[in-house]
Order: C-alpha cells, then structure tokens, then sequence
C-alpha cells in the first residue's frame, strides 16, 4: 500500500510518500521561518497563503522524487486538525480533491497521532505500549500508547506548551524568530547554575505542567540584569525545563510501568533534552526512543505513515468509510484523547 501525506496544520508545508513495501520513499518540507521572522510570530493568513503557493509544487517533486506519480497511490492522508483553520483547508482541500479525481480515499489524520507515531519511521522503532512526552510549540503532554488508535492523557500543560515557552523567553532576550533553537545556542555558552529559576509543579504528585511562572521568573531576571548576563539566563531557563520535564517523566513511567519512552514533538530535538532523559531512564532499564532529528518537527512524513497504519487496520478504516464523499471536515481543536475514543 502506498499513501502520500500532506501536512499543513501551521507554517511547514510537508509532502511525503509512504509505502508498505519500501517504507519511506520521498519526502518534501518547507518551513516558513523566513517568511514569518519580521513579525516575530506565525501570521496565519499568511501561512495559507503560502501553502496555498507550494503545496502542488512539493507534491509534484515528492512524486518525482519516488518515481511514482498518482496512479500509484492506495491513498492520500492529509492532518485534519488541530491547527490553524485555514493551513489546515488547504492540505485538506487539496488532498480531498486529488483523491476525488484518482478515486482514492482521502484520510484524516490527527496531526498528534503523527507526532506519536513518528518514531515507527526510525531504523530501531519502539514498540507498544509507551508512555510518550509530547513537547511542541503548541502542545506538552504526557501520554499512555496502549497500541494504535489506543491513547490515554496522564497530563498536560495548564498554560504555556514547553515550546511556547522557549519562544516567548528567547524574546524577552532579544533573540530573533524562531526563539527555541536560538535559546538552546546561547544557552550553551552560559552557567545553567549561577541563576536559580523555578520548576513549576515539579512536586505536584501529579503530571501536570506549567511553564508561564517560569517565563515571568525569567522576564523579572532579565529586567535587572544586563545583556552579557543572557547566556546565563538562557542556560537557567533550559535547565529549569529540562528538570520539570525529567520528573515528571519518571513519574509517568512509575505511574503507568510502561519500560519504554517516546519522545515526539519539535521540542525533542533539544539535545539537553535527550541527554538528561538518556542519563536518568536507561540505567534503569527504560528504551528512550525519538523520532529522526528532521521528523520532530512538523513533517509530511508521518502524517503519510499514520495514514498508512489506519488503512491497514479494518476496524479503524470503517470511521471513515465516507471518506470519497465530495465533503471534509477540519478540526482546529482536536482534542487527542477524545479522538481516540471514536476510533
């Protein structure tokens, strides 16, 4: 079975074919980073605009790329949600009607569901059940992966995702869009121990999290220090996070006896990140498994593999028997757990 895999749900437009046979055989990505950086933020019309400018064009190479063209395709997934309204329009009209003309189902794909699934497309894939820690510019949950279409919410931010949180304090510190990478550089040239900064929740008993105190701890810092103190401030801020996150990671693993961890979401490329859950897990047994660096952020790719392990599933293929109606359907606010429940 082949499926090409649309994603629009912000500001990557991402292209990829998947197929059963051959796994991942091409894959299209283009980030809008330059496009929004003057406005020190996602300006959604704008985002539509573009994807609306290169969607066609990135199918057409992905294609290419794999020597297929669209005769070749079972299916075309496409993330329904959730995202902004009017991205998510595009990669679902687009993949509606092309799978209209061909005679192909048009697939909905949760975009979460395919940040969970993204580390299937690793050469060392985990295996069910896990716990995963979604860390995202949208989303920090923590989830129980009983097996596919089975997902259970342990916990989630009450306020600010982890990745909204690193954009919001690399602005209080005066650097440029996209604020999380640019954090995590200057924070390599500080002491992450000169400034002591709070772990929101860290001793909650439970697997919520909170990281607006902390930004407002970091603006309060920055007003009376000054600039060459910034690298300080960063490295403080990312251990502040990269503490609460390995907690309560623990603590879901405690909670749930799951011996194995995924770690999905842009977030999970943070290398703190990584190394302090590799430390802290794997000696005590726990597989820490993430996603291909270029998969953690938002990617075709994974939408085309959720789509694909949907449409090898009977059971779950019935939800969307509809799916060569003319109509569609988006879902900005998709909530994940209640998703799963449908299935």
């Amino acid at each position: 079975m082949i499926v090409l895999g649309i994603e629009t749900s912000c500001d990557e437009t991402g292209v990829a074919l998947y197929d059963g046979a051959r796994g991942l055989r091409a894959e299209s990505l283009h980030s809008q980073i330059a496009l929004h950086a003057a406005y020190g933020g996602v300006v959604p019309e704008l985002a539509s605009r573009d994807h609306i400018r290169l969607l066609v064009p990135l199918i057409e190479r992905t294609l290419n790329e794999a020597q297929a063209d669209l005769a070749d395709l079972d299916a075309i997934a496409y993330t329904a949600g959730p995202g902004l309204a009017g991205a998510l329009l595009v990669g679902a009209s687009v993949a509606s009607a092309l799978a209209r003309s061909q005679h192909l189902p048009a697939y909905p794909v949760h975009h979460l569901e395919g940040h969970l699934l993204s580390p299937f497309l690793a050469s060392d894939p985990p295996s069910f059940p896990f716990v995963a820690l979604l860390v995202s510019g949208g989303h920090s949950q923590f989830m129980a992966v009983e097996g596919l279409g089975r997902y259970r919410l342990l916990g989630e931010t009450v306020d600010d995702a982890v990745g909204e949180a690193f954009d919001k304090t690399a602005q209080l510190l005066g650097l440029p869009y996209p604020g999380g990478p640019a954090l995590s550089q200057l924070a390599r040239q500080g002491d992450p121990e000169r400034f002591h900064l709070p772990r929101p929740l860290l001793q909650s008993g439970d697997l919520q999290l909170s990281f607006s105190g902390l930004k407002t701890a970091v603006a309060q810092r920055v007003r009376r220090q000054s600039p060459a103190d910034y690298p300080d401030i960063a490295a403080a801020f990312e251990a502040a996070v990269v503490d609460v996150l390995t907690h309560k990671t623990r603590l879901a693993l405690r909670m749930t006896g799951y011996t194995q961890l995924v770690v999905a979401g842009g977030v999970g490329a943070n290398q703190p990140l990584r190394q302090a859950l590799r430390a802290q897990l794997e000696p005590a047994g726990i597989r820490v498994t993430f996603p291909p660096a270029h998969l953690c952020t938002d990617n075709g790719a994974m939408i085309a593999y959720a789509g694909y392990c949907h449409l090898q599933n009977p059971a779950l293929w019935t939800r969307y028997r509809d799916s060569l109606s003319p109509g569609f359907t988006i879902h900005p606010r998709w909530d994940l757990a209640a998703y799963a429940t449908h299935l």
